[in-house]
C-alpha cells in the first residue's frame, strides 16, 4: 500500500426523453496513513560503482561483455519495527533489457547496456532474514533466490513463513548485500571513437507497507 493514493470516481447520467437532469457535481476521496514511523535507506560508498576506464578493444563487438561485478552494503535505519519494500525506478530509461535491469545511456541513439541489482545476505537486527519479491505490487509474496536479479518492476521486501506463505515483516535495522552486476551491449556499429561515459541512475524507494 502507497503513503498515499487518490481514488476519483464520476457518474454522468444522460437522457433525452426525460425532464430529469443529472446532478451537476462530481465527488472526489482522498485517502491515506500517516505512519509514525520513518525508515532512512542508505548505501555504502556513496551508492557509486565505479569501473574506471575500460578499454574498447575489451569490449565485444556481436556479443555482450560483462564488467566486474561490484557489491554494496545497504542499511535501513526505522524509528520502530516497520513494514516496508523497496522499488526500483530507472532515472534513465534506456536499458537494454528494461525488464531485469536498468540503462547505461546511450551512444549515437543506440543503448549502451544495462546494469542489475541483486539482494542477499540480508539481517534485521543482527537475524538473518529471507529477500522477497512481489511482482503484483504486495498482493502476493515469494522468496527471493539469494543472489537473484531482482527485476526492475518487482517489489523487494524482507521477511519469513510463520503464517504459513511468505509475507514481509517488520523490520527495524536492516542491512543486505546489493550486488551490481553491470554488463554492455555488442559494440558493433558504435562509434567508439571518442571517450564513452558509463552514465546509470537509479532510485531505490521506501514504500511502507
Amino acid at each position: 500500500m502507497n503513503n498515499c493514493f487518490v481514488l476519483l470516481s464520476a457518474t454522468l447520467l444522460l437522457s433525452g426523453a426525460s425532464t430529469a437532469f443529472a446532478a451537476s457535481s462530481v465527488d472526489l476521496t482522498v485517502q491515506g496513513i500517516i505512519t509514525p514511523s520513518a525508515c532512512t535507506p542508505s548505501l555504502s560508498s556513496g551508492g557509486v560503482v565505479d569501473h574506471g576506464k575500460i578499454s574498447a578493444k575489451d569490449l565485444k563487438p556481436n556479443d555482450y561483455t560483462l564488467l566486474n561485478d561490484h557489491t554494496l552494503q545497504m542499511s535501513i535505519t526505522c524509528d520502530a519495527p516497520t513494514l516496508l519494500a523497496l522499488q526500483g525506478v530507472d532515472n534513465r530509461g534506456d536499458a537494454i533489457d528494461p525488464m531485469s535491469g536498468y540503462g547505461l545511456g546511450l551512444v549515437d541513439g543506440k543503448k549502451l547496456g544495462f546494469y542489475t541489482l541483486a539482494l542477499a545476505n540480508a539481517t534485521s537486527n543482527g537475524t538473518a532474514i529471507s529477500v522477497l519479491e512481489s511482482s503484483d505490487s504486495g498482493l502476493t509474496w515469494r522468496e527471493n533466490t539469494p543472489g537473484d536479479v531482482m527485476p526492475v518492476t518487482y517489489l523487494a521486501s524482507f521477511g519469513d513463513r510463520s503464517t504459513g506463505s511468505w509475507a514481509p515483516t517488520p523490520v527495524q535495522n536492516l542491512t543486505s548485500d546489493m550486488k551490481v552486476q553491470t554488463i554492455l551491449g555488442p559494440t558493433a556499429g558504435m562509434n567508439l571513437a571518442n571517450e564513452i561515459p558509463i552514465l546509470g541512475s537509479a532510485t531505490y524507494e521506501v514504500k511502507y507497507l
